[in-house]
């Protein structure tokens, strides 16, 4: 499928991704985007003309990343995540076949086949791009809220894993980039342990220590599941609901086997 096709395809769902970093890095992906946004066919072209890191008009006029009151919508999202997850798929100098394929299996899922054959076709071409993580990691953490940051991280483990193999260059990856994201080291380390599996585990999900009382343990799961409730990304669309349900079963399931140990009703 020709770059203009599903530049127009997911146009429609882009929004802060226009601007900034991943507006540029989007530029050499998409080749003809630039005229289509020059003519007005994407509605947010107006923050990629010019010098990128010009403000976009809005009360935040000035700042790097433009307009901050920029709704982030499912696109920018999707975009986000073909994104990163290029720079830790690359983070041990090379792109293995079983990545690719979960990658497209879990778009597959997400999307559905057609979108999953038009994001792979993007990922593919970002690959060959320089990703400047820092940048890209901050523009994001500008625009996007934290929830949907934290599903980020979840998916970017996902990938990680996708060889039943941990490898320690993707992990590191993973975690600058959750510190570009302004995710603290303890959430990190929760999605983390959901999973590379190591026998604190369950509290590691939890946030907690495995000597924390059972009141601890109790205010840790109502935290937590407040905190994951798929609720919480639900105006990304039920794709990612969905996913983030996988979480929240984590969480749950975690509780749960904390409850069993402790012998706790």
């Amino acid at each position: 499928m020709a770059k203009s096709k599903y530049g127009k395809w997911i146009g429609g769902g882009l929004g802060w991704v226009l601007g900034g970093p991943i507006g540029g890095i989007l530029g050499f992906v998409f080749g003809s985007m630039y005229d289509g946004m020059q003519s007005g066919e994407f509605e947010y072209g107006r923050q990629i003309h010019g010098n990128p890191y010009q403000g976009g008009g809005g009360r935040h006029q000035g700042h790097p990343y433009g307009d901050t009151t920029t709704q982030t919508q499912p696109g920018d999202f999707a975009v986000s995540l073909l994104v990163l997850a290029a720079a830790v798929m690359k983070a041990d100098g090379k792109v293995v076949r079983s990545e690719l394929d979960y990658v497209k299996n879990f778009l597959d899922h997400q999307f559905g086949k057609d979108k999953a054959n038009q994001l792979v076709s993007i990922l593919r071409d970002l690959l060959k791009q320089d990703i400047r993580v820092m940048d890209v990691s901050l523009q994001i953490k500008q625009y996007m809220d934290y929830s949907s940051r934290l599903q980020l991280i979840h998916f970017l483990f996902g990938i990680s894993q996708s060889d039943n193999h941990t490898d320690q260059a993707e992990i590191n990856m993973i975690q600058t980039i959750s510190g570009y994201l302004g995710i603290s080291q303890k959430e990190f380390q929760s999605i983390k342990a959901m999973f590379v599996k190591d026998q604190e585990q369950p509290y590691k999900i939890l946030e907690i220590s495995p000597d924390a009382s059972d009141d601890e343990v109790k205010k840790a799961y109502r935290k937590m599941a407040l905190k994951y409730h798929p609720d919480r990304v639900a105006h990304l669309g039920d794709d990612i609901k969905k996913s983030a349900e996988d979480k929240f079963k984590k969480v749950a399931d975690a509780y749960n086997s904390i409850k069993k140990e402790r012998g706790l009703k």
